[in-house]
């Protein structure tokens, strides 16, 4: 079956944004951080982006998150119209995420027992990416 990997765009702060992803989740940018100035000497345009993030990913469990700035040419592109949804494996884990992840943002639903026998929350976090927290009962 095919994967699905969010891709977030960015307006010139990918890279703070997900070294904070990646003090939340841990691990690393398998591929480093791809800049718009290494880009093709015949695409004048992207190497005048300079030092914003092209292309960087964070493995997290079976999914990649990805992500770059969006060069000028492209203009800024809107995301409030979708949340990344992470499953979580216990409560600890669902506290974890929701309080590393919420650091500075917005909650808009506290973390807490739903009458759909889940362990919910959902927030805006600090870089304007929305994000749910859910954990199954069993």
């Amino acid at each position: 079956m095919a994967a699905v990997n969010p891709y977030l765009t960015f307006n010139g702060n990918c890279e703070e944004a997900f070294n904070f992803y990646k003090s939340v989740f841990g691990g690393e940018f398998p591929d480093g951080i791809m800049r718009f100035s290494s880009a093709p000497s015949d695409m004048p345009a992207l190497k005048e982006e300079g030092n914003l993030v092209m292309h960087v990913s964070l493995p997290i469990g079976n999914t990649v998150l990805m992500g770059s700035d969006i060069s000028r040419e492209h203009g800024k592109v809107s995301g409030d119209n979708i949340s990344i949804s992470l499953v979580a494996d216990s409560e600890e884990e669902a506290n974890k995420l929701f309080n590393g992840l919420s650091a500075g943002g917005n909650v808009t639903m506290p973390l807490a027992k739903t009458f759909w026998g889940a362990y919910f929350g959902m927030f805006t976090d600090k870089f304007g990416i929305n994000w749910m927290v859910n954990y199954d009962y069993k």
